[in-house]
């Protein structure tokens, strides 16, 4: 069973990373979008609501499950038998950080990343922009599924 995990802290998903994982669910056979907890982080969305926003847009995709997770990536996948990360790509400087990660953790562990390239209608969109967004009142659901809904 080809199973792969999608890292990040999802706050909030958007139609980049939604586009991402319907895409990789016909190369994988489970597609584990993880929930990075980082205490050091100060996230606009709890954990529960963006663990909701997934699995509300999800809710008809039986290969993909929502967890979250502390520490390393690697460790994660060892512990789970994940032998695939997946990422996205939006531009050449994604390509420079997401390498970099790539290799150290092909050396922490015998685990393959997998890059795909966002679509050229969400290439723009990153979680920090939606946040931007959604603090200026702007219109947020045009950047979003629409599981994601701000109270």
């Amino acid at each position: 069973m080809k199973r792969a995990i999608f890292p990040g802290s999802f706050d909030p998903i958007t139609l980049g990373h939604y586009d991402i994982i319907k895409r990789a669910v016909k190369l994988f056979d489970e597609v584990i979008v993880a929930i990075g907890i980082n205490a050091e982080k100060k996230y606009m969305f709890s954990l529960d609501e963006r663990v909701q926003f997934i699995k509300d847009a999800f809710k008809n995709e039986p290969k993909v499950t929502v967890v979250s997770y502390e520490g390393l990536t690697v460790d994660f996948c060892k512990k789970n038998n994940v032998k695939f990360i997946l990422r996205g790509l939006r531009n050449p400087a994604d390509f420079e950080f997401e390498k970099a990660i790539a290799h150290t953790n092909r050396d922490l562990a015998p685990i393959e990343t997998v890059f795909l390239l966002t679509a050229a209608n969400t290439s723009y969109i990153s979680s920090s922009i939606v946040r931007d967004v959604i603090r200026n009142n702007g219109d947020y659901t045009k950047l979003v599924p629409a599981s994601v809904r701000v109270k």
